[in-house]
Parts: C-alpha cells; structure tokens; sequence
C-alpha cells in the first residue's frame, strides 16, 4: 500500500498523526511528513483510520 498526500488539502492538523504516527509525523513549521509512502500491511488498520478520519480528505490509499 502507498500513501498519497494532496498537500493542497492538508492543513497539517496532526489527526493523521494521532491515528498513525509510524506513517505521519507534523513538524515543528507544522508540515505533514510522510515517513512510510509504502506502508506495511501491519499498519493497514492505522492508515485506514488516518485516512478515514482526516477532516479534509487529503490522504488517500493507493493499492
């Protein structure tokens, strides 16, 4: 599985990063950094929620 960010959507709230912070991580400029773009099936259920809970639908799962 891939993670895809549109960065135009993201306002960085670290909600993502709440759910999976072995995927997301928001920096100190608040910016969203991928640290997995492929994601283990092992976090499926994590990246699942990211991507279900972000409030501005910016992430997406590629299979």
């Amino acid at each position: 599985m891939k993670v895809i960010v549109d960065y135009d959507l993201c306002e960085a709230n670290a909600i993502c990063m709440q759910q999976a912070p072995e995927i997301f991580e928001v920096d100190d400029e608040d910016n969203l950094n991928v640290l997995q773009e492929e994601v283990p099936e092992s976090l499926r259920e994590k990246l699942e929620n990211a991507v279900r809970l972000c409030p501005r639908q910016a992430l997406r799962i590629e299979r």
